[in-house]
């Protein structure tokens, strides 16, 4: 071979052996650079059990309930997670006749979870663990118990936090992202089921952003076990960050079929922040009322989609002041998309009290920029409630709303309907035989104890419900209809 033929064979031979270096070396820079999106099967959750333990408590609340004579557990009706436990009680009152005790006025007990958010003493929990309570204790992972106040409490997202005084530091627990948290992801739940102490379960994100009837709701679901006593427990992701806080089940029995809530971190740590600062929430409040885009209401107002939110109401306040019109379509607020009612009514609460924002509504078939200054939910709630409370009511006591004629329970119901003493909601008189409540199985004699997951005890307790949906664009209302002591949830068209 001559010189030129082996020159010519070295080169190919060196061309080759650089082709494949280069491309090992892409392969490994790609690797590299890819960004690891799941995490395998962890081998064991011991160390992160180990890890956040500490910071997770048991809550024992005490509460006076009213004589009574009736037989079934006593407790207020209705509440999520509803953990009184009969047979505790009966052991605490220390007869061998338990019965004996029911005509008279007596302690009962709730158990619930939370967890530590400083180490000065904050505490996180549900509000329906505490609601109502007149003592409450924290049970550490150590066996300190230590005494609680209550900081602030939220209904509408159901958090509360709790505060304890200790001589040492306390172990605590972040919040972690919720946002980024997606479905198969690893998390645990730690918490006291059913009274029997600290508790870990594990599983996946099952679902995002479920809805169940807040106003403000966005839950994670999850098959990690949650059964009662789990109620403000933290759901954990595989870095010990609290990333939901767990509050309902979907069940049939009342145990876990592997369908659990837990409200959504970034949801739980804006209401938390306010309840520290101030003891209670302070929400943005636009002012007005807001419906769904339709592909029919699209296609009648020249809409390319059905993104937004259409104002069907404008009553005084924030919005009417700065010129909004019923009619308008709400696309943009505060230079975020708005691609439904309830995202609107999220943006619009989580925004600060007096806060100029830039709102974009298509109006006429273009759009319009208007400069509103919010206002505060709280206080429009409540000068509504005092207006309402001011007018006289001319109206006899029985009412009718959603196809059902209904009156508050009076000791005469009580009696008649075979009721304790301390039974509450709204007694339905009658149903309209044209009505979706009837199609559904509501008839005279059922309590109405709870709509839109919170109690009703008072005609005006169920209008407010009704119009928190309406003005949330919701179309449907929940309600937990109890009769002869068996509850079923059912929701009404709000239409």
């Amino acid at each position: 071979m001559n010189i030129q033929a082996k020159t010519q064979t070295a080169t190919q031979t060196g061309a080759v052996q650089g082709f494949w270096v280069l491309v090992v070396a892409l392969a490994m820079l790609i690797a590299q650079s890819l960004p690891t999106y799941a995490r395998g099967v962890p081998e064991s959750f011991a160390d992160l059990a180990e890890q956040v333990s500490p910071a997770v408590v048991n809550i024992t609340t005490s509460t006076t309930i009213a004589a009574s004579t009736d037989q079934g557990p006593v407790g207020p009706d209705g509440e999520p997670f509803q953990d009184f436990f009969q047979d505790f009680l009966d052991r605490r009152d220390g007869s061998p006749n338990p019965n004996q005790n029911r005509n008279r006025p007596r302690r009962s007990q709730a158990l619930g979870s939370g967890f530590v958010i400083s180490e000065d003493g904050y505490i996180v929990t549900n509000n329906h663990v505490i609601e109502g309570s007149d003592e409450i204790l924290i049970e550490f992972f150590s066996g300190v118990e230590l005494p609680a106040v209550v900081v602030g409490t939220d209904p509408k997202t159901d958090i509360a936090v709790l505060k304890v005084e200790s001589d040492v530091p306390l172990t605590f627990v972040p919040f972690g992202d919720s946002d980024v948290m997606r479905v198969g992801d690893w998390v645990m739940a730690v918490g006291n089921p059913l009274g029997q102490g600290f508790s870990v379960s594990a599983g996946i994100v099952s679902a995002r952003n479920r809805e169940l009837s807040g106003t403000y709701d966005d839950f994670l679901q999850t098959d990690a076990a949650i059964n009662r006593g789990n109620s403000g427990g933290p759901l954990f992701n595989m870095d010990a960050q609290v990333i939901g806080v767990n509050t309902a089940i979907l069940s049939p029995t009342g145990g876990s079929i592997g369908i659990g809530f837990s409200m959504a971190s970034n949801v739980v740590s804006r209401v938390v922040d306010q309840l520290k600062e101030f003891g209670e929430t302070r929400r943005g409040w636009l002012g007005v009322r807001i419906q769904d885009v339709t592909d029919d209401v699209a296609e009648a107002m020249g809409l390319e989609t059905t993104a937004g939110a259409l104002i069907t109401d404008v009553p005084d306040g924030p919005a009417k002041e700065a010129g909004i019109e019923a009619g308008d379509v709400i696309l943009s607020f505060d230079g975020f998309d708005v691609t439904d009612t309830r995202e609107l009514v999220r943006i619009v609460g989580y925004s600060p009290v007096g806060k100029a924002v830039r709102v974009v509504v298509h109006r006429d078939g273009g759009t319009q920029t208007i400069l509103v200054t919010l206002g505060r939910r709280e206080d429009a709630e409540a000068a509504s409630a005092a207006v309402a409370d001011a007018e006289e009511d001319s109206k006899s006591a029985e009412q009718e709303m959603l196809g059902l004629s209904v009156m508050e329970m009076t000791d005469e119901l009580r009696e008649q309907l075979g009721l304790g003493a301390s039974a509450t909601g709204l007694v339905v008189m009658a149903v309209d035989e044209d009505s979706q409540a009837f199609e559904k199985g509501l008839r005279a004699g059922d309590v109405i104890t709870e709509a839109g997951q919170q109690k009703v005890v008072t005609i005006k307790d169920m209008q407010a419900r009704i119009s928190n949906a309406q003005d949330a664009g919701r179309k449907s209302l929940l309600l937990l209809v109890r009769r002869d002591g068996e509850p079923r949830f059912v929701a009404l068209g709000l239409g």
